[in-house]
């Protein structure tokens, strides 16, 4: 493939997913197959979410109070409370679809598949389409996004927690038991040690097209080294 190639392929992908992990009808991905209500309902969390993160990057994490984003998303302190019980969570609702993604991944795998294997395809997909979750990304608000995240200690702390939370269920769809928590938190860490890569390389400059062979060569040599390990999966 040739330059031009790779970057009309890396602005095909900027399009048809914006910066919050979207496809090009608005939609997060398994939306489609939810109900009107519940789309509803999570439409008005990206809603609030996404008037928090612009407050957020704009003055800083630690100097919008929560007043300040329930009057920007015109709703009461009350009902912004009932949608996210904590100040951290209107950053962190970006990785809501995500946190039990893993376990879906390996739950809805077609017969005759391993589980290594389709969540590293997984995994390759979500770098070709230049997922955010995968670090693949220079989107201008993406990267500024991981700077709020990344910089603030109590965003961290609670990411943490979103973390622990896809291990648990990783480890139910492996089977659960010592076995399956072993293999979920050793899947969890390589999945985010290639994204903080990827994200490091791309906010000391470089571009997500620069990136991307080294990434998947990266995800292709992480996931071998599980196979060698995890041979149960």
């Amino acid at each position: 493939m040739s330059g031009d190639d790779h970057t009309n392929h890396d602005e095909q992908n900027h399009d048809e997913q914006n910066r919050n992990g979207q496809n090009r009808d608005g939609q997060n991905p398994g939306e489609q197959h939810l109900g009107l209500r519940e789309r509803k309902k999570r439409r008005r969390h990206q809603a609030i979410s996404d008037a928090a993160i612009t407050l957020f990057l704009a003055k800083g994490f630690g100097s919008v109070s929560v007043a300040e984003v329930a009057a920007a998303a015109e709703i009461s302190k009350p009902t912004l409370f009932r949608y996210f019980p904590a100040k951290e969570d209107l950053v962190l609702h970006r990785f809501a679809d995500h946190e039990d993604e893993a376990a879906r991944v390996v739950s809805g795998r077609p017969d005759g598949v391993r589980p290594l294997d389709a969540l590293r395809r997984h995994f390759l997909a979500g770098l070709d389409r230049l997922d955010p979750v995968t670090g693949l990304n220079d989107h201008a608000e993406v990267l500024a996004y991981h700077r709020l995240l990344y910089g603030t200690p109590s965003l961290v702390a609670r990411l943490y927690g979103y973390q622990r939370r896809s291990e648990e269920a990783l480890a139910g769809a492996l089977g659960g038991g010592i076995e399956g928590a072993l293999g979920a938190g050793q899947i969890i860490a390589v999945q985010r040690v290639l994204a903080q890569e990827n994200w490091r390389r791309i906010e000391a400059g470089e571009t997500a097209g620069q990136v991307r062979a080294d990434a998947v060569a990266a995800a292709e040599l992480a996931f071998e080294r599980l196979r060698t390990g995890l041979t149960f999966w």
